[in-house]
């Protein structure tokens, strides 16, 4: 019978913690966690352990927290000395050091949340999704000095639904993630996986979010304002201007009609506001700054919109 894999496991948000449990639960021997050191958060800033730190706690392995790992002897003492087969990285938040790749037989593993060249970087989930793919996907690779440019291990495609948002998407990513990770390990100790290169004229970038990555351009498209929607959430999410306050807008439709962009137009109930290319967004949920959520009804009926009234000018 074929000897488990020893493991270091690397990661830092609930997206990584399937994986963990799942190396776990399947036999593999992870004899040490690498988190991020405990940061503020929450209205108090209180300091609070990662996800991943949550997980190792409960199922009592080993975890260290360096604040940095490139240049520190004694982390990478530790790791030299339980000689693992593989460091299987998801969502560590760190670049990995060369010493750190060249260190296990296996290489250094990580789960990619996209179908890989594509969406190389920080946030390819959100990005996907705002970018309006009806495809998605993970990818092991292992990782090299580039960002996400190591050679493809395994793919494995999930669609992107319209009722999807990012933190839809992520929930099933995470699981699809954790089982080709299982079967990564166990077809690279079978010597039944080929790695293939990327090819770099395919790939595209996902960079980290940003606040202003939220602002709605109303000279889009109502479609590509709704992918931006579903794809930026719950941070930035979509955010726009009211009578000189923040509207986030929560829940929308796009439809098509012809109203004049950034304006707003009473139907019923209902309010629209015009967009690019003969479309409007029809307003279901939003939430005024410092106010709590609401839907569109209460929206009108709350604060009475007038017809031709600008979004989106302070």
């Amino acid at each position: 019978m074929t000897e488990p894999l020893t493991l270091v496991f690397a990661g830092t948000p609930s997206f990584a913690v399937p994986t963990l449990e799942k190396l776990v639960a399947t036999g593999f021997r992870v004899n040490l966690v690498v988190t991020q050191p405990d940061r503020p958060r929450g209205r108090g800033m209180e300091l609070a352990p990662s996800p991943v730190k949550e997980s190792a706690t409960r199922l009592g392995i080993p975890l260290v927290q360096p604040e940095r790992i490139k240049n520190n002897e004694e982390f990478r003492a530790r790791l030299a000395e339980l000689r693992p087969d593989a460091i299987v990285v998801v969502g560590y938040g760190r670049i990995i050091p060369q010493w750190m790749i060249e260190l296990p037989a296996l290489g250094n593993l990580n789960v990619h949340a996209s179908l890989l060249p594509k969406y190389r970087g920080a946030a390819p989930i959100q990005w996907a999704i705002a970018h309006g793919e009806s495809v998605t996907g993970v990818t092991t690779m292992r990782i090299d000095a580039g960002l996400d440019t190591g050679d493809i291990l395994l793919q494995r495609e999930l669609p992107i639904t319209a009722e999807d948002t990012a933190e839809t998407v992520a929930l099933k990513l995470a699981a699809v993630g954790a089982d080709l990770m299982v079967e990564t390990l166990r077809g690279l100790q079978a010597g039944e996986i080929r790695p293939r290169a990327q090819d770099p004229a395919q790939a595209t970038l996902a960079p980290i979010l940003k606040k202003e990555d939220g602002q709605i351009d109303f000279h889009r498209s109502a479609v590509e304002i709704w992918n931006r929607l579903r794809g930026f959430q719950p941070w930035p999410g979509a955010y726009t201007t009211f009578r000189g306050k923040s509207l986030q807008i929560l829940v929308a439709t796009p439809v098509s009609m012809e109203v004049l962009v950034g304006t707003i137009t009473l139907r019923g109930d209902g309010a629209f506001v015009g967009c690019s290319a003969h479309t409007a967004l029809e307003l279901r949920e939003v939430q005024m700054a410092g106010k709590k959520r609401m839907s569109a009804r209460d929206f009108v009926n709350g604060y009475r919109p007038r017809e031709g009234e600008r979004m989106g000018e302070l």
